[in-house]
């Protein structure tokens, strides 16, 4: 399979039909086509040869979407850049990549001189904004107006389609190595599981540098649907969105559902909501209050759920509609990461790699044709991820005797206290459960007498109050004494990334500052 082959088909079969929705204006497939076979025939002209690597540095938009095939196209790489790092970190990652082309928006022109000064491999910035072109960038929309259409490379198979850039809040980010096999694998089993179809209209409200939204994206490629961007998400914006663009479809982190459900129930409970048809939510682990008070909130939507990494392109598991029942909300199997995709292998295995028995908790492995190439230049921690031809996830989970995964927490935000392993997770899921709490997040805090103790960071809803020994009184109710937070901090708001995952490493931060937690 080689990405752009959705596309071909569709201008082949379906050239009239929208392709794109993005501020007001329509885009056709044979129109889309045309504008990424030029940007690809630029490109070329600017010297990019086979392999090369073109990253792109802006919020969602109809660009975005062109950059994704056109690179390809003139058989090269994409880079996504994650716009909440550093200019540190984004030099690092294009001068690791050796990337020769950056494209950046109007959002981050600025930002692109100081790069274009500090990165070593940059040969151009291509500027893909609205207003006067900034001095030693080059214009977007003249290079497509002034290039010819060119050939699709029609690059595919295993040839690396991209790098994604992980991490960057502890220190540098790795380059993970994704084929077009890796990526259109994935795509596929959203196909087949019922998302992404011809005839949806999703809402691209995740930013577009993350392989969840570009996953996503791949699938609406395969299947014709048709893209209807966000710049940037805000709760009331995405709520108006679905409405005035009768989104169909939409794929959100935990955090954003939240945000979605306070602000319809604060301020927007006036806007229609009835088209939206399916809710995807993902990247970090959702509690059961949160998910019976969004099916509360869309009726008229059909759930599901992906749990995977970059690493897996991203999808390793997922839970359909068909687990979204009453049925599986008292069996539990709704609030589980679901079965493994098709083709794919799951296992639950302890520190040496032996499978543990179903129902204890263990590290999840994968295996399968969506298992990254590996790290870029990185050797040695490519063979420590995938020893055995398996990839290590980090993430702890138990099976239970039907197969279905349970995601308890990330290995490294697990807290040992006193020996016992307790799993940050189980104790949100106690908290959330109080009327009063919005968002929370579990850490381990150094303890001189149990080595660590159970910290919890609490956001509490507008309006409503609680004290901490009311927070602990609930969850003593509900979890084992020892699982209970020692300490509650109350906040406005916790560190996020860019896609609603909490930073638990920020939060750790004071704690353990002069200290080494027992736990990488």
């Amino acid at each position: 399979m080689y990405i752009t082959q959705g596309l071909h088909r569709h201008m082949q079969s379906r050239p009239h039909a929208v392709a794109i929705r993005a501020e007001g204006r329509s885009t056709t497939y044979a129109e889309y086509g045309d504008r990424v076979a030029r940007l690809a025939g630029a490109l070329k002209g600017l010297g990019v040869a086979s392999g090369d690597r073109v990253a792109m540095l802006a919020l969602n938009c109809q660009r975005y979407l062109e950059y994704y095939l056109a690179v390809p196209w003139a058989d090269a790489v994409v880079n996504p850049v994650n716009f909440r790092w550093s200019v540190a970190e984004i030099v690092y990652s294009l001068d690791d990549s050796e990337t020769t082309v950056l494209i950046v928006d109007d959002q981050h022109k600025d930002i692109g001189r100081t790069i274009l000064e500090q990165a070593q491999t940059l040969r151009h910035v291509i500027y893909a904004g609205n207003g006067p072109t900034p001095a030693g960038m080059l214009d977007y929309e003249t290079l497509i107006a002034n290039s010819a259409a060119v050939e699709d490379a029609r690059r595919g198979g295993d040839a690396l389609l991209g790098i994604f850039y992980t991490g960057g809040t502890t220190g540098f980010p790795k380059g993970v190595m994704l084929s077009h096999t890796n990526v259109g694998f994935s795509a596929m089993n959203s196909v087949c599981s019922g998302r992404c179809g011809a005839d949806a209209r999703f809402l691209h409200s995740m930013p577009m540098f993350h392989l969840a939204d570009f996953a996503a994206m791949v699938s609406l490629f395969i299947t014709g649907g048709t893209h209807i961007i966000l710049p940037g998400f805000t709760p009331k914006s995405a709520l108006e969105a679905i409405e005035q663009e009768q989104v169909t479809e939409v794929l959100l982190a935990p955090t954003m559902i939240q945000m979605l459900l306070d602000c319809q129930q604060r301020e927007c409970a006036h806007i229609d909501l009835s088209a939206l048809k399916r809710v995807g939510y993902g990247a970090s682990t959702i509690t059961p209050s949160l998910l019976d008070r969004a099916r509360t909130m869309f009726p008229n939507a059909e759930f599901s759920q992906g749990y995977g990494m970059t690493e897996l392109a991203p999808v390793a598991t997922t839970l359909g509609p068909a687990h979204h029942t009453a049925e599986h909300q008292a069996s539990g199997k709704m609030y589980s990461a679901g079965l493994p995709g098709v083709c794919v292998e799951v296992r639950i295995v302890d520190a040496h790699d032996n499978e543990v028995p179903r129902g204890t908790v263990g590290e999840i492995i994968v295996r399968g044709p969506n298992v990254m190439l590996g790290y870029w230049k990185k050797p040695e921690a490519t063979a420590e991820a995938l020893r055995g031809g398996w990839m290590h996830t980090g993430d702890g989970g138990y099976m239970d005797d039907d197969g279905f995964v349970y995601v308890c927490d990330r290995l490294k935000d697990m807290v040992v206290s006193g020996g016992e392993n307790i799993y940050s997770a189980e104790v949100e899921t106690a908290i959330a459960s109080h009327p009063a709490v919005a968002q929370s997040a579990v850490i381990g805090i150094p303890c001189k007498k149990w080595g660590e103790s159970v910290h919890a960071v609490i956001v509490l809803k507008p309006g409503m109050t609680a004290s901490g020994e009311e927070i602990i009184g609930h969850c003593r109710e509900r979890i084992a004494g020892y699982k209970v937070p020692r300490s509650i901090e109350f906040r406005d708001g916790l560190p996020l990334t860019s896609v609603g995952k909490v930073l638990k490493t920020e939060l750790r931060k004071p704690f353990w500052k002069n200290q080494t937690r027992g736990i990488a």
